[in-house]
């Protein structure tokens, strides 16, 4: 008998500003998150819309 819960599937949507640069993590399950830079904080922001949007989450975190 399993008496154990499978690992928890974490989505999560953030956004780090980094010295000027603008960095967004999506991390959808248990694998790597993916991260896609943008040099305009506006691109970063409404990439992390779309991508919370998609998820289904209530919002992204800006860090």
């Amino acid at each position: 008998m399993y008496d154990q819960q499978p690992p928890q599937s974490i989505q999560s949507v953030e956004v780090v500003d980094a010295m000027g640069e603008w960095f967004v993590f999506i991390c959808e399950g248990n694998g790597e998150p993916v991260v896609q830079p943008f040099g305009i904080e506006s691109y970063a922001r409404a990439y992390a819309e779309g991508q919370r949007i998609r998820l289904g989450l209530e919002r992204f975190t800006t860090i």
